[in-house]
């Protein structure tokens, strides 16, 4: 089909490192597929904050990525590589990108796309990719979460927050969330959430340990590391796990190293853009088997904050950075 595309599409532009205004809608070729990838149509894109860092220059795409921002989208298959036999003209999907969703077509490696199920729409099958790629490989894969297990999820009312709330308590697990504010906590509650502490107010070890019997929990997902770091130690249970995904308030930490001898626990973390097409596809395969069925039939689903037409990418930006938003901003293309 690639005869029959446009020569040029829609994309947000990006000249120089810095705040929101630097991006703007802009005009450019149209890109094509490599034999084992698919170009889509794409209908709309999910902003993380790996965007925002990127934007700011402190997060560089992986080796022949695109330069153009966005990890995920939602869209129509319209050219199939010749060797990548799955996916047909016309499927809708959602796929992992390494960069290049603020646009009007896309190229995704076939193995990191997923069937968009019938029951979402574009827009919220935009918020799927990213957050549900990194909740499960770092909830699931490396922290090993079982049912009947105890688990902190920090910042839960992010796009990761609120889907590993979702995750957690269908999996079987007991959930606690920390997020910034009244109202935040308690849209972490009616996600599944048994406690939310709210940091701006509360201790959260004081109260997990309050919630547990003083026990802690199994396991830890955090995004702010920082001073975080030795609380959430503190905070864990013995043979507890603690997970990395970002660094908000820091890369460097100080702690008693004796806690994760004493406690044997595990400190690990990940990160998923630069990881190869054929691990990322292997957790797509994973996600459909074990997580589809949970967003086919409403048990889990993409919590959408708020959407912004492509050409309004910088305002979309402004808000998540403001730290106001539940769940996920979208670009509709």
């Amino acid at each position: 089909m690639t005869d029959e595309l446009p020569a040029a599409m829609r994309f947000v532009s990006m000249s120089e490192f810095g705040g929101p205004d630097v991006l703007r809608e802009a005009t450019g070729p149209v890109p094509r597929p490599g034999p084992t990838d698919v170009l889509v149509h794409v209908a709309a894109a999910g902003i993380n904050r790996p965007d925002l860092l990127q934007r700011q220059g402190k997060y560089a795409p992986p080796p022949g990525a695109s330069p153009i921002l966005g990890l995920e989208v939602a869209g129509t298959v319209v050219a199939v590589g010749s060797d990548a036999p799955r996916w047909r003209f016309g499927d809708r999907v959602c796929a992992l990108l390494a960069g290049g969703g603020y646009a009007e077509y896309s190229v995704a490696p076939a193995p990191q796309c997923l069937p968009i199920p019938e029951s979402l729409s574009f827009i919220e099958a935009a918020g799927i990719p990213e957050t549900f790629f990194t909740v499960w490989t770092n909830l699931f894969a490396r922290a090993r979460l079982q049912a009947g297990e105890t688990v902190l999820i920090h910042g839960g009312s992010s796009g990761i927050g609120t889907t590993a709330i979702q995750l957690a308590r269908a999996f079987g697990a007991r959930v606690f969330a920390t997020a910034g504010s009244a109202i935040k906590c308690a849209a972490c509650r009616d996600l599944g959430a048994e406690v939310a502490i709210d940091y701006r107010t509360e201790d959260f070890v004081r109260a997990i340990a309050a919630a547990t019997g003083g026990r802690g929990v199994d396991v830890i997902l955090d995004m702010v590391g920082g001073p975080y770091v030795p609380r959430n130690i503190a905070a864990l249970a013995t043979d507890g796990r603690l997970v990395q995904i970002a660094f908000i308030e820091g890369s460097r930490i100080e702690m008693d190293g004796h806690q994760l001898m004493l406690k044997r626990l595990t400190f690990t973390g990940s990160t998923l853009r630069p990881r190869s097409v054929a691990q990322k596809g292997a957790i797509a395969r994973a996600l459909e088997r074990m997580v589809w069925p949970l967003l086919r039939d409403g048990t889990v689903r993409p919590v959408i904050s708020r959407t912004f037409p492509l050409d309004q990418a910088a305002a979309a930006h402004r808000e998540l950075e403001a730290g106001a938003t539940i769940g996920k901003l979208i670009l509709t293309v």
